[in-house]
């Protein structure tokens, strides 16, 4: 099975697929991440079949999972949102978990309360062909981290391309709010999953990644953990990129400059 096959979850599992930042400058975004020894792809506008959603991305793709750099290009309702939250702080705005299908989750978001909209089937051009997803979520209301959400990847082939790949794997999003094992309970109850304690906080274990919740000043999603094989390696290029980096355990954590935003822990 090759990395763009190992996306899709197989039917009744949850895989953590991706996570964003919302960033007022793509091309400064990027060079955070280029700095880091990444690889991002170019810039690429996002549609529905109604038309332009009024955003555009770039992307760090990962062998599990990818972190989406997300940028507003025009003035729509979904760019004015985008720009709502960057508002709130600076960093990642976005949770996604992947599914295998999106209709079937936003039927349930519905059943347990989450008031959803109607699906929405995404694209965007690429090398090679349009990429193409379907997406459920929550009214904004519902979830006041940020935007929470399902994603059935239809064509994970044109993304996940071995050029593009980073060797590392999408492992956590980190959750904070004043009191983390409601919030727990909450996205338990939005993912269909059962919550448990983690140090002084909860967790939820997908079939692939984890969300893990502790203590903030507000409601947010602060950061994300990547799985690599050469923490070291990645932490000397954050040092020589002028990114303090801290050690806890047997893992580094990062603050981002606020190009990007947000905190990487990496181990």
């Amino acid at each position: 099975m090759n990395v763009a096959e190992r996306q899709k979850p197989p039917p009744g599992a949850l895989y953590l697929d991706h996570v964003s930042h919302f960033v007022p400058d793509l091309d400064a975004a990027a060079r955070v991440f280029e700095s880091l020894g990444f690889k991002v792809t170019a810039a690429s506008a996002q549609e529905t079949p109604e038309g332009p959603l009024g955003t555009a991305n770039r992307c760090v793709m990962l062998e599990e999972g990818y972190i989406e750099l997300l940028s507003p290009t025009m003035d729509t309702p979904n760019a004015r949102r985008v720009r709502e939250m960057m508002a709130r702080h600076r960093g990642v705005h976005m949770a996604v978990f992947g599914a295998s299908d999106a209709e079937a989750e936003r039927r349930l978001l519905e059943a347990r309360g989450f008031a959803p909209g109607p699906l929405v089937e995404f694209d965007r051009a690429v090398p090679g062909g349009r990429v193409a997803f379907k997406v459920a979520r929550s009214a904004p209301e519902k979830m006041p981290e940020g935007r929470v959400q399902f994603v059935q990847q239809l064509t994970p082939e044109l993304i996940w391309k071995k050029k593009d790949v980073n060797p590392m794997r999408l492992a956590a999003v980190f959750v904070a709010g004043s009191d983390p094992a409601a919030s727990a309970a909450r996205w338990a109850h939005f993912c269909g999953l059962l919550p448990l304690p983690y140090e002084r906080g909860a967790r939820l274990d997908t079939a692939r990644g984890s969300v893990l919740f502790g203590v903030g000043p507000q409601p947010a999603i602060v950061g994300y953990a990547l799985a690599c094989s050469h923490p070291k390696s990645l932490a000397a290029r954050c040092s020589a990129a002028g990114i303090a980096v801290a050690r806890r355990r047997r893992r580094y954590i990062a603050r981002l400059p606020d190009a990007a935003g947000g905190a990487l822990v990496f181990g």
